[in-house]
């Protein structure tokens, strides 16, 4: 409220009776919009009134005569009577802009907004004998101010993403306060389209929000469910007697409500969000601003509800989207562990475990191999769900649905019901709320089963579907590591059947012998050696490389064994089995490129040492260390065999004394590579042998302190097969 106190100059200079004053004001001011009242004396007598004034504060023209304090007793205590006496007094004008105001008698009370400005009058000779009220009715654009700034601040704290149950509330509130007499619920369309649920009616008692809540969407279903199912606003002006409220109407008497206007809150697209209703506790009509203003925020519970529904589907999309690639790192990342295991039950152990508990707390995975089911592999989340499993019971349920889905190669799940109340859990199977089994197949063929099994709460078909994917991947990975275990293992297989099974004693010598081939060993690699006796109470040994892997240098590793072995009985010349050999290969039909290096010598035990003859075609140079730990190197060389119809080469004698040994190597181990690259060469194994203290190690000691010399320099893994053979005299 503005005050503006104005010194006014008299606003007549002729003299007027009052009747003929009355009559002027009734002629101006008659047909005119503002009000208008003439107060005289110091008693404010309603000399006269146009109708506007009548209509803003009641009574009539007959009340004319009245002073203004019995006329409309109310503005006594909000102190306009003694503002009225102030202008009379002083004769200043004063003015009021948005003066609020409470009219009507207790419990019909009504709030108005007005401009006022009460103006002195005076008679012929200049004194004051009255004041001059004239005011405008702004209560209908105070309203309006008031309402559109409610509507701002709804509309951005939409715009801010509030709750929506803080912006309907706020709404409802603000309508409230606006007009006291109305009560504001909002109804809100669930997403079937089939009933209403509670959305917000702060001033409606607990009992009746609960009552409405989850309403049908149907005709005659009170004002709300027949408005969400006409599309129509529906207006209840007396509950008591309207027929759609019949199933409702003692509830809502209870409620005190007894009249209710619905409009349907209606999406850009048409589609019905909800319901905006206000309630009277008497029976009344909706006047026409009541019609405007529930048009006007079911609009904005509309926005409200629209941008609610389109930020929830945003969170439930983003949700879905990080579901999806927390699902899909799962899958690839347990499926590239599954498909790191080289070996089959590896692998499939690997699966098991990688299951526990992102899917489920207990999982087995079973197999049928040569007509056989077995279990290959389990984990459980903790010892009690391992425990679980160990019941005959359980297993025996288990072992019944792999056999049904080795079968079938159909998945199958276990879902069971509980009675309300308890926990559920399979028949006869406490502590168990759900399993499913799931085929392990590849090229048409089911080969085994994963079997998931819950403890606390059933399987979704999430969980389900992710244990389908997972097989699908980690079925083809075990197919191919149970290829690679039986690759390895005829590898293996052939290899011991090129390799004596385990190296003869011989009198006066200790033998030790070292194989490790290159990867995991899935090719047959071509390093060998051997020690067999020979007439006369004499030995040959060798060692050996085949160029190349696979069958063919198996082929050609048992050629030359085998020639060896048969040349060396009929030749006494180490040089003319090395011969023999090379004749073998080049006469055989093998690939040229597969040539081979080889160190070829006999033994025989002479008194206090053996003497040794050999010869080397193109391998590595064989080492002797000395009992006092110095190295020799034995460098005469021969052709590599394999290359040329002849061979020429010289053999070479050597004595060992007791304590001495004879090192051969194949090149695994001297061209084995550090990680810059670097060949461990002859020189570290010469560094590594000269190392040993004394000669307590013996021949074994010896292939020890090789292999961990070349394992520490080049590490575990290798590309090229490794062979040593070490003979010590004793």
């Amino acid at each position: 409220m503005s005050l503006q106190p104005d010194r006014l100059g008299a606003v007549t200079t002729h003299p007027r009776s009052p009747p003929r004053r009355t009559e002027a004001y009734e002629d101006l001011f008659a047909q005119a919009p503002v009000i208008f009242a003439a107060l005289s004396g110091p008693s404010h007598l309603l000399q006269a009134a146009n109708p506007a004034f009548f209509e803003a504060f009641g009574g009539g023209p007959a009340q004319t005569g009245t002073p203004i304090g019995e006329l409309i007793p109310e503005l006594g205590p909000q102190g306009v009577l003694g503002r009225l006496d102030a202008v009379y007094r002083t004769g200043t004008t004063f003015r009021a802009r948005g003066a609020r105001l409470v009219l009507g008698a207790p419990g019909r009370e009504r709030e108005g907004f007005f401009d006022f400005t009460y103006e002195p009058r005076r008679d012929a000779v200049g004194e004051v004998d009255g004041v001059i009220v004239i005011a405008v009715d702004t209560t209908v654009h105070h309203h309006a101010q008031l309402l559109a700034a409610e509507q701002r601040i709804l509309l951005e704290q939409i715009a801010r993403d509030a709750p929506l149950g803080s912006i309907l509330t706020g709404m409802a509130r603000a309508i409230e306060d606006l007009s006291p007499d109305l009560i504001v619920s909002v109804l809100l369309a669930d997403p079937g389209g089939r009933q209403l649920r509670h959305g917000t009616g702060p001033s409606l008692p607990a009992f009746y929000n609960e009552a409405i809540d989850g309403i049908p969407i149907g005709a005659d279903v009170g004002s709300c469910g027949t408005a969400a199912y006409l599309r129509v606003p529906v207006i209840a002006t007396d509950i008591a007697t309207d027929h759609r409220w019949e199933d409702y109407r003692e509830v809502a008497a209870r409620a005190g409500l007894a009249a209710c206007w619905s409009t349907p809150i209606l999406g850009t697209d048409d589609r019905l969000l909800g319901t905006f209703a206000m309630y009277h506790r008497a029976p009344k009509a909706p006047e026409e601003k009541d019609l405007a203003l529930s048009a006007a925020f079911a609009r904005i519970a509309a926005l409200a509800i629209e941008r609610h529904r389109a930020l929830e589907a945003g969170r439930a999309a983003q949700e879905r989207e990080r579901e999806a690639r927390e699902d899909l790192a799962f899958v690839l990342d347990a499926s590239t562990a599954i498909t790191r295991e080289p070996h089959y039950a590896d692998c499939l152990q690997r699966l098991a475990r990688l299951t526990v508990p992102t899917l489920a707390p207990l999982c087995s995975v079973h197999v049928q191999e040569d007509g056989r089911t077995r279990r290959i592999a389990v984990a459980a989340a903790s010892p009690a769900e391992e425990d679980l499993l160990a019941s005959p019971v359980l297993a025996g349920h288990v072992d019944r649905a792999v056999a049904r889905v080795l079968a079938s190669g159909a998945t199958e799940t276990g879902h069971p019901a509980a009675p309300p109340g308890d926990r559920p859990g399979l028949p006869g199977l406490p502590g168990v709320t759900g399993y499913v089994s799931v085929p392990l197949a590849t090229l048409g063929r089911t080969f085994g089963v994963l079997t998931l099994l819950a403890t606390d709460r059933p399987l979704d078909g999430h969980a389900v579907a992710l244990a389908e994917e997972l097989a699908r991947r980690a079925a083809s990975s075990a197919d191919n590591a149970h290829q690679f275990s039986d690759r390895v293992q005829l590898a293996r297989d052939l290899q011991a059947g090129l390799r004596p099974p385990q190296l003869p004693r011989i009198p006066g010598a200790d033998l030790a012998a070292y194989y490790h081939p290159a990867g995991e060993g899935l090719e047959v690699g071509g390093d060998f050696y051997d020690v067999f006796p020979l007439p006369d109470d004499r030995w040959a040994f060798m060692i050996g490389d085949v160029c190349g892997r696979g069958a063919l240098a198996a082929n050609t590793t048992g050629m030359v064994r085998h020639t060896a072995r048969a040349a060396a009985r009929l030749l006494h010349d180490p040089a003319d089995v090395v011969a023999a050999i090379n004749d073998a290969l080049t006469g055989s039909p093998l690939d040229e490129e597969h040539f081979v290096s080889l160190v070829y010598g006999e033994l025989r035990h002479a008194g206090s040492h053996l003497a040794l003859e050999l010869i080397r075609a193109g391998h590595v140079p064989p080492l002797v260390r000395r009992a006092d730990g110095t190295v020799e190197h034995l460098v005469q060389s021969g052709l590599l065999l394999g290359i040329g119809p002849e061979f020429h080469g010289a053999s070479c004698r050597l004595d060992l004394a007791p304590g001495d040994s004879l090192v051969l190597v194949t090149d695994g181990i001297t061209e084995a590579r550090s990680a810059t690259g670097e060949f461990f060469d002859e020189h570290r194994l010469t560094d590594a042998l000269f190392a040993l203290p004394g000669t307590a190690s013996g021949a074994a000691g010896l292939i020890e302190a090789v292999h961990a010399a070349v394992t520490a320099f080049a590490g575990r893994s290798t590309p090229d097969d490794q062979a040593a053979l070490v003979l010590t005299a004793t």
